[in-house]
């Protein structure tokens, strides 16, 4: 909708969504997804999840020389899957209820690389540019190792072509860090709301960081219109791209293989809930959709958001195109940054609308009690926004009578996406837990 509402035009809207009314209130609220079809996922015709898995592992050898770390998974950028049960039973104390199931952390909040989940998709999205641009120019051949990116004349050949994006911070990290090793220009138009470590890490590695005294949208469309200048310019748009899409959507391939691994059933009788914390929508979006597609009607997902940037929630439940939070008149200042988003994805809304489950809001003191009630209790650090998703099982109390799950919930499984936290400088982490620790 682009400018903010009268005041008349809002309280018609207020009239029209009730829930609106707590929503404008910073309030904590839940939306259930009342329209959600459990038919089969519909295909989405520019992703290819299977393709996008075999590009990975093409690239895996270099991966694997560039970044000691991916060793282990032998290139692959992967995260493992951890059981927090002792998290567990401080939530059922402090919240005096039994929470039934077992709970899971998925931790890309470790990924390789650049420590957040953005890294499934922004490094995805370069390594296909650069692939497309090398077997253009005769550079590489897909049947022969790729291992020939490490010549210092193909980087030197990359350093001909520019990437741009837009970013809060974690995006912009991945994208800066894989980007430069490959030889590749990177600009990275950054929010107001983007934290000054990032901004530094960024021009640590080269990369070239244009600040803006404005929200995400302002950045994203900004990296746009510098992008449209330049034949060697190529814009990663963290609110349409379908090769970030793509990219996240292969973690639910990983996921599968991981819960096989410990012998966890995923099926009528078990279900499985993933609770994934969410900004403009592409991270969570790509990610529920590969779930989807794997889990089908046995997967719930649901999306966390901070109560002052509520952005996807009030697009899939007004179903109006465009609206942002400002239409609201809510400020989008939180300390969850990554999610500081004031209108979410077009192009995510309309792919996920129909299937994912419900949507629900979170003040920012309680992202901070959970994030030191879980490094108190598992020795895990996550930053802010990343435990969004830890709120979920609270919330959902009527979407599973709703949907009559109750009588399965004893053997659910609960996965929280940990979406970042690895390159947080210390002195920061220890700030943010002591302010924790003093609600607990």
């Amino acid at each position: 909708m682009g400018k903010r509402m009268t005041n008349k035009s809002l309280k018609k809207l207020l009239q029209d969504y009730p829930l609106l009314r707590s929503i404008t209130k910073y309030q904590e609220v839940c939306w259930i997804n009342e329209k959600k079809n459990e038919l089969p996922v519909a295909t989405i015709k520019e992703v290819n999840m299977e393709e996008a898995i075999k590009r990975l592992q093409r690239f895996a050898p270099v991966i694997a020389e560039w970044f000691p770390e991916t060793h282990s998974d032998f290139g692959l950028i992967e995260s493992s899957l951890q059981q927090i049960p002792l998290f567990k039973q401080a939530m059922e104390k402090k919240e005096n209820q039994i929470f039934f199931g077992n709970w899971f952390v998925k931790s890309d909040h470790q990924l390789p690389i650049s420590g957040s989940v953005k890294a499934r998709g922004g490094i995805y999205e370069v390594l296909k540019f650069a692939e497309k641009l090398a077997l253009e120019n005769k550079l590489i051949d897909q049947k022969e190792s790729y291992r020939k990116l490490l010549f210092p004349s193909i980087k030197s050949f990359f350093a001909d072509f520019t990437i741009i994006v837009g970013s809060t911070g974690n995006l912009g990290l991945s994208i800066g860090i894989i980007g430069r090793k490959l030889g590749f220009q990177v600009i990275v138009h950054m929010s107001k709301d983007a934290k000054t470590w990032k901004k530094d890490k960024l021009k640590e590695i080269g990369a070239t960081v244009v600040e803006h005294d404005a929200d995400y949208s302002v950045a994203v469309e900004q990296g746009r219109k510098e992008a449209e200048k330049d034949s060697f310019c190529y814009f990663i748009d963290d609110e349409n791209s379908t090769h970030l899409f793509e990219g996240y959507a292969t973690a639910a391939y990983r996921l599968e293989e991981q819960l096989h691994a410990k012998q966890i059933l995923v099926d009528e009788n078990h279900p499985l809930f993933v609770y994934l914390p969410c900004g403009v929508g592409g991270a969570p979006g790509g990610i529920a959709y590969g779930l989807k597609k794997v889990f089908q009607k046995n997967v719930h997902c649901f999306f966390a958001e901070p109560t002052h940037s509520p952005a996807m929630l009030t697009r899939l439940y007004t179903n109006i195109k465009d609206i942002s939070v400002q239409d609201l008149q809510l400020d989008n200042q939180t300390e969850a940054d990554g999610l500081a988003v004031g209108k979410a994805s077009e192009f995510v809304a309309d792919h996920i609308g129909s299937f994912i489950s419900g949507c629900y809001t979170i003040s920012d003191n309680e992202l901070f009690r959970l994030q030191a009630l879980l490094f108190e209790t598992e020795k895990e650090y996550l930053e802010p926004s990343a435990l969004a998703g830890f709120y979920g099982p609270i919330t959902i109390k009527s979407y599973t009578e709703k949907e009559k799950l109750y009588e399965n919930m004893p053997q659910s499984t609960h996965v929280f996406w940990g979406t970042g936290g690895m390159l947080v400088p210390e002195g920061i982490r220890q700030e943010q837990l002591d302010f924790g620790k003093t609600m607990l």
